[in-house]
C-alpha cells in the first residue's frame, strides 16, 4: 500500500472519528499506564487479585506439549513455532525474559511496573520515558541499564520476528538515555497510541551477553535473561527444564507476589496427542488443558479421576472467544472470489459436527471477538462505525452492517439440501458450474484443494468438511505433516487451507495488522494466513490503534469485525464457553481467577495441611 494511499485513509479516519485536542505536557511519572482511561490499581497495591501472596514455594510442576523444539530463542522468525515453551510464553509465563512492565490480567489493557518502576508519557503519546528499578538485574548479576533497553529495541527491530517487532517499532525515531536510570523513546507521531504499551511489554535482552550478529539464528545455547528462572536442561524434542534463580531480583515486587512458586518447571514433549494423554493418566505431568469435548466427556474415567487424585475444572473467562476456523488462502486463485468463500463457509455443517463428534459441547463462532462488547454480531452499526466505513461502501455486507447476519444453520443431517442449493447458487455466481458430479471453472478445471493439518486430532473435522464439500462437486483432501514441515509451509504461505485460530483479547491492537493488513500479506512468517489485502481492513486497524476514547475504540473494533465477517476469509468452526483443565492434586491454584481465566504462573505445589 502506498504512502499516499495510507495518508488518505488516515485522513478519512480523522474526519470520521471525533477528535479530542492533543495534549503536550507530561503528566507526573506513574507506576502504571492504561490503553484507555486510568489503571485500576493504586501505586501501593499489595498483589494482583488473582495471585495468592501466601502460596507455598518449592516443588516441581510438569507440563506437556505435542511436537518438538529446536531452539531456545523465541524472538526470531526461524523456529518461530518450534521454540521451546516456557521461556517467553503467554500461557506458561515469561520465565526467563522480562519486560519493563507487566499486564494486569484483570483489566482490559493496563501495565504495571516490573523492570521499570515508573513511566512518564505525555497525553499525545508521541513519546514515553521509563525509569529502571535500581534493583533490576540479569541472572548473571549484571544490572539492567538504559543501554540494555535501547539495545533490545534496536536488535528486535532489526532482527526480531518481522511480523512483530520490526513492524511495531519502525516509527520509533529516537532512543536516548535520560539521567542514570531513564530511557526515552520518541515516535514519528502519536497516532499509534498502543506503541508505548508495546514497548512496555518488550523483552529486555542483556547487551553484554547477546551476540547481535547471530541473534537471528536458531540456538540451543542457554540464553540469559532477568526472569525468575534460568535455562537448565535442554533436550530437543524430548524435554526442557527451567530452574528457579535463587537470586531473582524481583521476587518481592507487588506484581510478583504469588507468582513463580515452583523450584523447577519441566516441559515434556510427545509425538502425538494420544500418547501425551496416556502420560497424563500415568501422572507423568501435572496439568492438562483440554479442548476436545469427546475426550473431556468420555476419557477422564481412569482411576485417578474416580478416586479424586485428578480434578477436572471448567473455568470461565471474560475474554472474547476469538476465532477458530479453516483459513482460506486467497493467494490461491480458487479462493479469490468472496462468493466462493461465502459458499465454503455455508458448507461447514456445524450442527452435524457438534452433535456427532462433540456431543453438543461447542458453540458456533462467527465473530472475531465473539461473546464480547467488541463483537459486531447482532448489533447495528453505530454512527461512528458508519463514518469509519463510509469510504469503503462495498466492504461490508448490508446484513452484517445492520446486525441481522447470522451463520448458516443446517438441519444437522450432514447433507441439508436447502443449504447445498444455496451454496451452489453462490458458486455459480462466482463462475463455477457442475459437470457431472464435479464442480469446474470456466476453463473446465475442477475445484480441488488441500487442507494442511498439524495434528491428527484435526483430521476428523477436516474430513467431515470434505464430505459435505463433495456433495457439491468440490474435492478437498487432507494432509497431516510434522511440526517442522508445517512451520515451513505456513511461514511461506505454501498451502491452500489450514485449520488455525486467532485468539482475542479485550484490547486488540497492533497484532491485528500482523493478522490482516495488506502489509502483512507478503511478509514471511506473518499471521495473515488468508492473504487479506483489503483497504477497509487497513483503515479500521489504523482507527483502533489511534482511538483516544473507549467509545471510539469499540466502534473501530466492531467495524473491523464487520469487514472481516463480510470478507468470508475464514470458515468459522466453534468455541468452548469455558476453559477446561485437568490437574493432579499435587498442584493447586488460587481460588480467585482472572478475567483471562486460569493463570498458570500463579499455581503452586498443593499444601499438605
Amino acid at each position: 500500500m502506498s504512502k499516499r494511499f495510507f495518508a488518505g485513509r488516515i485522513a478519512c479516519i480523522a474526519l470520521a472519528m471525533a477528535a479530542l485536542p492533543l495534549g503536550s505536557a507530561n503528566a507526573e511519572p506513574s507506576h502504571a499506564m492504561a490503553m484507555h482511561g486510568e489503571p485500576a490499581l493504586p501505586k501501593d497495591f499489595d498483589h494482583f487479585p488473582y495471585a495468592d501472596p501466601d502460596a507455598p514455594k518449592g516443588g516441581t510442576i510438569a507440563y506437556a506439549f505435542q511436537g518438538t523444539y529446536d531452539s531456545v530463542n523465541p524472538f526470531i522468525v526461524k523456529s518461530a513455532t518450534t521454540t521451546s515453551r516456557g521461556i517467553w510464553d503467554a500461557s506458561l509465563g515469561n520465565n526467563v525474559f522480562e519486560s519493563l512492565m507487566v499486564r494486569n490480567r484483570d483489566e482490559a489493557f493496563s501495565l504495571y511496573g516490573l523492570i521499570a518502576d515508573s513511566v512518564d508519557m505525555p497525553d499525545d503519546r508521541a513519546s514515553v520515558t521509563f525509569t529502571i528499578n535500581p534493583a533490576a538485574k540479569f541472572s548473571d548479576g549484571q544490572p539492567i541499564t538504559p543501554e540494555d533497553v535501547i539495545f533490545s529495541l534496536e536488535l528486535l527491530r532489526e532482527k526480531g520476528r518481522p511480523n512483530l517487532y520490526p513492524s511495531w517499532f519502525k516509527t520509533v525515531t529516537k532512543s536516548e538515555k535520560v539521567g542514570e536510570r531513564g530511557v526515552k523513546f520518541t515516535f514519528a507521531s502519536g497516532d499509534n497510541r498502543e506503541l508505548p504499551m508495546l514497548i512496555g511489554l518488550m523483552p529486555i535482552l542483556p547487551k553484554h551477553a547477546t551476540d547481535a550478529e547471530t541473534f537471528d539464528q536458531s540456538t540451543l545455547k542457554p540464553m540469559i535473561g532477568s526472569g525468575p528462572y534460568v535455562m537448565d536442561t535442554i533436550r530437543p524434542g524430548e524435554q526442557f527444564i527451567l530452574k528457579r534463580n535463587p537470586d531473582y531480583w524481583g521476587k518481592d515486587l507487588n506484581v510478583k507476589r504469588g507468582f513463580d512458586n515452583f523450584d523447577v518447571i519441566r516441559i515434556d514433549y510427545y509425538r502425538d496427542r494420544n500418547s501425551m494423554f496416556e502420560g497424563f493418566k500415568k501422572g507423568l505431568y501435572d496439568v492438562n488443558p483440554e479442548s476436545d469435548p469427546s475426550r473431556w466427556l468420555e476419557a477422564y474415567n481412569f482411576p485417578a479421576v474416580t478416586d479424586g487424585r485428578v480434578i477436572k475444572e471448567a473455568i470461565p473467562n471474560g475474554l472474547p472467544k476469538g476465532m477458530l476456523g479453516f483459513a482460506l488462502n486467497t493467494r490461491r486463485a480458487q479462493f479469490g472470489d468472496v462468493r466462493t468463500r461465502k459458499a465454503l463457509e455455508m458448507l461447514f455443517d456445524f450442527e452435524w459436527v457438534n452433535k456427532n463428534l462433540f456431543s453438543g459441547a461447542y458453540s458456533r463462532n462467527a465473530s472475531f471477538f465473539q461473546d464480547s462488547t467488541l463483537s459486531a454480531l447482532g448489533v447495528p452499526a453505530s454512527e461512528t462505525e458508519k463514518a469509519l466505513l463510509a469510504p469503503f461502501p462495498e466492504a461490508v455486507d448490508p446484513a452484517v452492517m445492520d446486525g441481522t447476519w447470522k451463520p448458516t444453520v443446517s438441519d444437522g443431517s450432514g447433507g441439508d439440501r436447502k443449504v447445498l442449493r444455496a451454496a451452489l447458487e453462490q458458486l455459480r455466481a462466482a463462475g463455477w458450474k457442475l459437470e457431472g458430479n464435479k464442480l469446474v471453472d470456466a476453463s473446465g478445471q475442477p475445484f480441488t484443494f488441500e487442507i494442511l493439518l498439524q495434528d491428527a486430532s484435526q483430521e476428523r473435522i477436516a474430513s467431515a468438511f470434505a464430505r459435505t464439500l463433495s456433495r457439491v462437486g468440490i474435492t478437498a483432501t487432507t494432509r497431516t505433516v510434522d511440526a517442522t514441515q508445517y512451520q515451513r509451509r505456513v511461514q511461506n504461505f505454501d498451502y491452500d487451507v489450514i485449520m488455525t485460530s486467532w485468539p482475542a483479547s479485550l484490547s486488540p491492537g497492533n497484532e491485528q495488522s500482523n493478522r490482516w493488513s495488506s502489509a502483512a500479506a507478503d511478509m514471511m512468517g506473518s499471521f495473515n494466513y488468508v492473504g487479506a489485502r483489503e483497504p477497509a481492513i487497513d483503515a479500521m486497524i489504523a482507527a483502533l490503534v489511534a482511538a483516544r476514547s473507549q467509545e471510539d475504540f469499540v466502534a473501530a473494533v466492531r467495524a473491523l469485525d464487520r469487514v472481516l465477517i463480510s470478507g468470508h476469509y475464514v470458515v468459522p468452526l466453534y468455541y468452548l464457553p469455558d476453559q477446561w483443565v485437568a490437574r493432579w492434586t499435587t498442584v493447586d491454584h488460587p481460588k480467585t481467577q482472572s478475567v483471562y481465566g486460569y493463570t498458570l504462573p500463579t499455581w503452586y505445589a498443593a499444601r499438605k495441611d
